[in-house]
């Protein structure tokens, strides 16, 4: 299956360590070779960056290595492709937008029956149950709410949302307009808030190390959610499926 990698900080930050980890499982030392994406969240806008290549031999992914980009909110997804064939329609993250704001999102797992979630306003540009299943979920946001609710109010909503898809299969989920970071575990999910003291970390795909002490101030709070950890030395805490989190300027909040 596909994995994922999201990011919440309470200071722009750049997510190029990790990333760097994520990179090596597409295609390298992971099966993953099947497309690749990241999403930026900058004040009122995003930026995105996709390549169906496999990202250990993209160009794009090697130059984002070592780009700096800065964001609050981060979300980043290599693919392993099971439904839909391998096509930038068909690379994550996802987006709409609802009610004036870039909504993303990233999947991991495969539904054989999506066709029972039925489509109302949104509809998919490719071919994958994934976009499927964000289409119905923007669609099921758009009808409960008359207006654009706080992160407090649509949280609770997607996460039973997020429920009725897990009971018809596999559905690991990273979700965003933004103001939150939401994360449901359906099978596999971890995370790490790093805060100060910083330290190092070893990434666990390639021989990179970083003093996150010479990167950040100690006023610095950054979360790391991805489907593996992508440390050796750091201890990571692992979701129970069924399970949801929720990451505002770096802090667990949900």
């Amino acid at each position: 299956m596909c994995e994922l990698l999201a990011m919440s900080a309470n200071v722009p930050t750049d997510i190029c360590f990790s990333f760097t980890g994520l990179l090596q499982r597409g295609g390298a030392t992971g099966p993953h070779k099947d497309g690749w994406g990241l999403v930026f969240y900058e004040a009122n806008g995003v930026r995105e960056f996709k390549d169906h290549l496999p990202s250990s031999e993209s160009l794009i992914a090697r130059f984002l290595q070592t780009y700096p980009i800065k964001s609050n909110t981060v979300v980043s997804h290599i693919r392993q492709a099971n439904v839909g064939e391998v096509s930038l329609a068909n690379t994550h993250p996802f987006q709409r937008e609802l009610w004036g704001k870039p909504w993303t999102f990233a999947h991991n797992g495969q539904l054989k029956e999506f066709s029972q979630f039925e489509l109302t306003r949104f509809r998919p540009v490719g071919s994958t149950d994934s976009e499927h299943l964000f289409c119905w979920l923007m669609g099921q946001l758009d009808e409960h709410f008359s207006c654009c609710p706080s992160w407090e109010e649509w949280v609770p909503f997607v996460h039973q949302c997020c429920l009725k898809i897990h009971e018809a299969g596999i559905a690991n989920i990273i979700l965003s307009n933004g103001d939150a970071l939401f994360t449901f575990c359906s099978t596999k999910l971890s995370w790490i808030t790093r805060r100060a003291p910083f330290g190092e970390a070893k990434l666990a795909d390639t021989d990179v190390t970083i003093d996150f002490s010479n990167e950040t101030s100690e006023n610095d709070v950054v979360s790391v959610v991805a489907t593996e950890p992508l440390t050796v030395d750091e201890t990571w805490t692992k979701l129970e499926p069924g399970s949801c989190c929720v990451f505002v300027d770096g802090e667990l909040v949900g």
